[in-house]
């Protein structure tokens, strides 16, 4: 049937079709023939492509403390190269994603002839330095404090910097991690980390320094391939008397020196808060270069941001893992699989789903399936506040089970984001519907999703 705002997208899309290609001004007018014996239309498109148009110039202007070449390296667009509308598109989502200007303007005037046009980028700058700190309750860490600074864009190069410390009734953790998105100015990126970290297990403390390296290259568009080195000295204490054995058998110091790759698909429209786009990632990990921790493990995601109505937004997110030992070394509990929490199953405790060993203490699986549906909309907009809908599902698994989706654990809930300066701060409550558990529980915490 003839429907006026399928024309009017036709000519949209023909419009793009034809800038892509580096007709900027081709106007496209579809011309209606109406047959009203028969009931019929005709619809005729008509075409005037004009003159191919190339960028003369490409000038940036309002960036006072960015370099030029850290917004010329995020345009799709170039000098002396034909107009693309597609990829006049993509420089302006690029550099929105880099999360350093309040406001991008981006204007088009006619160059020096007819087939000539000089691109006009305006940028607001926003403060890229964060100083924060803080204290407050979560139901995983109890009362905790942090403080943080950070300078995602060093001395305007696009380099990241933080220094972050993080106190609490599980976690005590210190950490330091420098970024240099371009290395060798190619966009070969490089990341050092070095940490601090003891965690407070149920049934064993963990005290664990080291650090890595991280490299990453784009492979294909949104797609990046990652390659690192990581190592890490843990010293195993406090073994309670309840303990697996494997757990005890893991007292005194353990030493684990891994390799990790991964292939990573991001189109988000935003890293924080996205509305619209899709997160992919496959991540396999070898430990046993060295030391006495020796383990394989595979790890699948996938998250998919979908506009429903305004700026109600659908998030659907899943997670598979898998991780075996290998010979001649050890394959610890805090490399195992466990589910619970605000980043998994909310609802339930922290850890709070695991599997049994053959004397009946508790581990973690070797495998585990996790899905996460949320219905995300905003309460406050310009504050940063939202509210959602969530659904929860997951299960983990022991050497010789096979993942069972009829046997996964299952929480809903609603709660509430806000989306501060200093990070997401998150309020969620989940209620068990399934039958091996019951109840409900608030979920506080600071720090992404998922």
């Amino acid at each position: 049937y003839y429907n006026r705002e399928i024309v009017r997208n036709d000519v949209l899309a023909l419009t793009d079709l034809y800038s892509d290609e580096g007709y900027a001004y081709a106007e496209i007018n579809p011309k209606i023939d109406k047959n009203f014996d028969e009931l019929t239309i005709d619809i005729t498109y008509v075409v005037a492509k004009r003159n191919q148009v190339y960028f003369e110039n490409i000038i940036i202007g309002g960036n006072k403390k960015t370099r030029d070449k850290v917004i010329r390296r995020e345009l799709k667009v170039y000098e002396q190269e034909l107009f693309s509308g597609k990829g006049l598109k993509r420089s302006v989502r690029n550099l929105y994603r880099l999360d350093y200007f309040e406001d991008i303007k981006v204007d088009t005037v006619k160059g020096s002839a007819e087939d000539k046009m000089i691109l006009k980028i305006d940028v607001t700058e926003k403060p890229t330095g964060t100083f924060s700190f803080g204290a407050g309750y979560s139901t995983t860490e109890n009362v905790f404090g942090m403080a943080s600074i950070s300078q995602n864009n060093l001395f305007g190069r696009g380099q990241i910097l933080s220094l972050d410390a993080q106190l609490g009734g599980t976690t005590t953790l210190y950490r330091l991690n420098f970024t240099e998105p371009w290395l060798f100015d190619i966009p070969l990126s490089a990341r050092l980390d070095l940490y601090d970290w003891e965690t407070d297990y149920d049934t064993y403390d963990k005290n664990s320094k080291g650090g890595g390296v991280r490299f990453s290259y784009p492979v294909y568009d949104f797609v990046r391939a990652y390659i690192g080195y990581n190592y890490e000295d843990a010293d195993i204490e406090n073994i309670s008397e309840d303990a697996s054995e494997s757990i005890k058998d893991l007292e005194g110091r353990n030493t684990t020196s891994s390799i990790t790759t991964s292939l990573v698909y991001d189109s988000r429209n935003r890293r924080f808060n996205p509305t619209e786009g899709s997160r992919h990632s496959i991540s396999v990990e070898y430990a046993g270069l060295g030391g006495n921790i020796a383990f394989t493990k595979y790890l699948g995601e996938t998250g998919w941001y979908i506009p429903v109505f305004k700026d109600i937004v659908t998030f659907l997110h899943g997670e598979i893992g898998y991780v075996q030992k290998n010979s001649g070394g050890i394959l610890p509990d805090y490399e195992r699989f466990y589910l619970g929490g605000l980043n998994s199953l909310r609802g339930y405790d922290w850890r709070d789903i695991y599997v049994l060993d053959e004397n009946g203490d508790e581990i973690g699986g070797d495998k585990y399936i996790q899905f996460n549906a949320e219905l995300i909309f905003p309460l406050l907009k310009k504050q940063g506040l939202v509210g959602l809908l969530f659904y929860d599902t997951g299960n983990v698994f022991d050497d010789g089970e096979s993942i069972d989706l009829g046997g996964l654990r299952k929480t809903a809930g609603f709660g509430f984001r806000w989306y501060s300066p200093m990070g997401p701060i998150r309020l969620e409550r989940g209620y068990i519907i399934d039958s091996e558990g019951s109840g409900a529980q608030w979920e506080f915490g600071m720090g992404t999703s998922f």
